[in-house]
């Protein structure tokens, strides 16, 4: 029976390595989502799917750009005379071969030709469009990318970083009237992908509202609203911070 007390402290080295992967509350996650969003054809259970777009780095460690997101779908209201909602959460992230424990809320939300805008040049001369690090870039909520720079600004005054590709870190700016009050994720510059510093809300839907971000209880469940069907293509951009769960 020797062999007990080895099994024992390995259960609890593995349990230490799973809350040591956690993902600390005010951690700015950007992922884009490959699965669809449909209120007329989803319904509760449905897996959704998507991958982080942007390096995010931890105390300890990071969060690779590729990892792959899950999570499901909560509930849905079909639509009808007083619109239609899909209520959504996440999970889990999976990063080379560790299972990360994860709830997020929503900050920010980016049809798929929003997030294509995002990374096409606004000077599109000479040559800029061969040479992709000398774009200038329109992040999606106005930010503006200066890649021949390294620098991305916004028109409140946050002046951040890009790195690479659409890499981009700035220090967020709070949105209170539109839903983004302030919180851990505005004290350090975070991961924002395509996104701008003051982000919040929906961008590029005709008629779709994030009715709740998840931020406050039940933490974690998003839900999306419309007059008249939620419809959210896959390749759309997610803004998601990282939330204590319940």
């Amino acid at each position: 029976m020797f062999w007990i007390r080895p099994a024992i402290c390995l259960l609890l080295f593995l349990s230490a390595v799973t809350f040591a992967q956690e993902i600390p509350p005010g951690t700015v996650v950007p992922i884009m989502l490959s699965s669809d969003l449909n209120s007329k054809k989803d319904g509760p259970g449905k897996r959704i799917d998507g991958k982080v777009m942007q390096d995010v780095s931890l105390i300890s460690g990071q969060v690779s750009k590729g990892a792959r997101v899950s999570g499901h779908v909560v509930s849905v209201i079909k639509p009808g005379a007083s619109g239609s909602n899909v209520v959504l959460r996440f999970d889990n992230i999976q990063d080379r071969g560790r299972s990360i424990r994860w709830t997020a809320a929503l900050l920010a939300l980016a049809s798929l030709t929003s997030v294509s805008d995002a990374q096409s040049p606004i000077n599109n001369t000479g040559t800029s469009k061969d040479a992709p690090e000398l774009w200038v870039t329109r992040q999606v909520g106005g930010d503006i990318v200066n890649r021949e720079q390294h620098l991305a600004g916004s028109p409140g005054g946050a002046v951040g970083t890009w790195l690479d590709g659409s890499s981009v870190m700035i220090k967020l700016t709070p949105n209170p009237d539109v839903g983004c009050p302030d919180g851990p994720a505005y004290r350090s510059p975070q991961a924002v992908w395509i996104f701008s510093s003051a982000a919040c809300g929906a961008y590029g839907f005709k008629d779709l509202v994030i009715v709740s971000s998840g931020a406050e209880g039940p933490a974690g469940e998003i839900t999306l609203g419309s007059s008249e069907n939620v419809n959210v293509r896959g390749g759309s951009g997610w803004l998601l911070v990282t939330v204590a769960g319940q």
